[in-house]
Formats: structure tokens, sequence, C-alpha cells
């Protein structure tokens, strides 16, 4: 919208966390229009309700699209296993699909590192096989790449899939360790440390999410004319369809990322450490070389400012 932009939000506002958090996101955006040079829709409905999306996409007729809805988190993948068939597979095919009948000339989505599954090879590079997925959320995201890749080709719909790397900051999902974690250090509960700490995470902020994820609506894939099919790199194609990680490059151990919040809140955590959940993997690590190329840009917020920033957010939002 700072951009000028015309842009038109979807999402379901489902209750999967806590819908007043997202309300409040959408409030900011409406504030946000009314001092740019933008516009901005919003529409509550779901990607599995072809016809609703269908009468937006005739409606606006949308040059970019940037695919964010999914039913996330590894762990509730374990617990209802159908939502992520019907949001991540069903919704993401009716998204793909109208992209084909508007000829939508860039469609950007959200993958995510958890298709790295059971690989230690680190850090995880685009090249790598991820084959092995260890959740059923980890499974529907590949499954995203090579629908998104079979679009391309047949359809010549350029496609960019961008894996995330564990995401956080100020309005982040409260699902997640760092919310979490916030929450229970200032009401003096018990955190539940898993495989007893010994895990660690490459961080990455918001903020450098949000600036690759910009780029990338105003580079559409290419085909790679290099391509090999006799040894095929899995992040490009014959097909104008992209795969890049996106994650800050420095893992950072949980111990670690538990003391830094400590310090922000000047609070003390009480740790219950706990073996490893299923679903969950040891480690993750993002080689961000190929995006840093394709766009001259890669995450670099420190996790001491990207921490401290997000307390400072917590304590406001929340009022403690």
């Amino acid at each position: 919208m700072e951009s000028g932009e015309h842009v038109v939000g979807v999402d379901n506002l489902n209750n999967y966390y806590d819908v007043n958090l997202k309300r409040s996101r959408l409030n900011l955006l409406s504030n946000k229009a009314l001092d740019s040079t933008g516009v901005w829709n919003f529409y509550e409905t779901d990607i599995q309700n072809y016809n609703s999306l269908y009468e937006i996409f005739n409606r606006y007729t949308p040059r970019v699209v940037f695919h964010l809805a999914a039913q996330a988190g590894v762990r509730y993948s374990l617990e209802n296993p159908s939502a992520y068939i019907n949001s991540n597979l069903v919704g993401f095919g009716n998204i793909l699909e109208l992209c084909r009948l508007i000829n939508v000339e860039n469609f950007i989505y959200a993958s995510s590192s958890s298709v790295y599954g059971g690989n230690q090879n680190f850090p995880f590079k685009e090249k790598h096989s991820v084959d092995h997925p260890v959740s059923l959320y980890a499974a529907t995201k590949k499954s995203n790449e090579l629908m998104a890749h079979t679009y391309s080709h047949l359809y010549n719909l350029p496609a960019t899939g961008l894996r995330f790397f564990t995401v956080y900051g100020p309005w982040g999902r409260p699902d997640m360790a760092p919310m979490i974690f916030t929450k229970s250090i200032l009401n003096g509960d018990p955190i539940s440390v898993f495989n007893y700490g010994q895990m660690e995470r490459d961080f990455t902020y918001i903020d450098d999410i949000i600036e690759g994820v910009f780029r990338c609506g105003y580079k559409p894939a290419t085909i790679d004319n290099n391509f090999n099919h006799s040894s095929p790199d899995p992040s490009t194609s014959f097909a104008p369809h992209r795969i890049f990680n996106i994650g800050n490059n420095k893992p950072v151990k949980l111990l670690e990322f538990i003391q830094l919040l400590e310090n922000a809140l000047d609070r003390k955590a009480q740790k219950e450490f706990k073996p490893m959940q299923p679903g969950d993997v040891v480690s993750t690590y993002a080689e961000t070389a190929k995006l840093q190329s394709w766009i001259d840009f890669c995450p670099d917020t420190s996790i001491e400012n990207g921490v401290n920033q997000f307390v400072e957010w917590y304590k406001k939002y929340y009022k403690r």
C-alpha cells in the first residue's frame, strides 16, 4: 500500500488462535491504508470456498498473488490432520486454478523449512532432498511445491516458493515458542523445553520475511535455461518455478533464545525439560545464497534486536 498498490486481503479468521489478535492486525492495516497512496480491501472468506474466491479474483483480476494462507503448526497436525488436507491442499489447489484462469503474472507462496524433515545435512540448501517429511504439515508444504511446479509447467504460471524459517516478531502467532515462553515467564508459569534443550532454530525476524516476499513480488520466476535434466536442481526448473530458503542463516540454540527473552523481560524462566515431540526436528539452518542472488537481499536482523523488538511490542499490546 505504501508503494501505491491496490491490495486485496483474504482470511477466514478461524479460531485456531486468538481471533482478537487477527482483528487487531486488520485494524492496523485499515489505518495504514488511510495514510498511504494505496488501496486496501478485505474479505472474510475461506480459501476452500472456490465460488467465493472466484468472485474476488474476477472482480479485481490481480497481477500478483501472495499466498500465505494455510493451516499452520507442526504439532496441531498430529491432532487435526483434516484441517491440513482441506486448507493446505484443497485451498492451495483453488488458488492455483484461479491464478490460471485470471492469468496472474506472478504467484508467490509460503513453503516451510519443515519440508527438510529428517535431513541433517547443514545448512539446508534448496538442492537437498525433501522426500522425507516428519509431519503432515511438512508433507502438505512439499505437496504445494509440486502442485505449483506442475501449474508453472502446464500453464506457464510464474511461481516462487519461499521456505520460511521460524518466523518471529511483533504480531506473531500465540502458538509459537516466543509468545508461549513470554507469556509463561511473565505469569511465573513453567515453560516446556523439548529435547532437554538440545534444539536450535534459524529464527527469522518478521520484517526480513516481509522484505523478501515483497521483493519477489516484483520479480516473477523464470525458466532456468541452464537446467540440467540429467542432474536436476529442485530449486529451479525448465518451467517458470523457483524455490528459495528465506532464513536468517544463523541458528540459535533454544536455551540461548530463552536467555535473551529472560534478559529482555528481566525475569527468569522456570524450565521444565522434556523429551522430543513427534513431528519435531532438532535443528534448522538456512543457506540463503540463492535468495540473495535472486533479489539482492537476505535476512540480517540480529536475534538480540529481534527479541527486544518483539518483547517491546508484547508488553505494549498485552499491557504488561
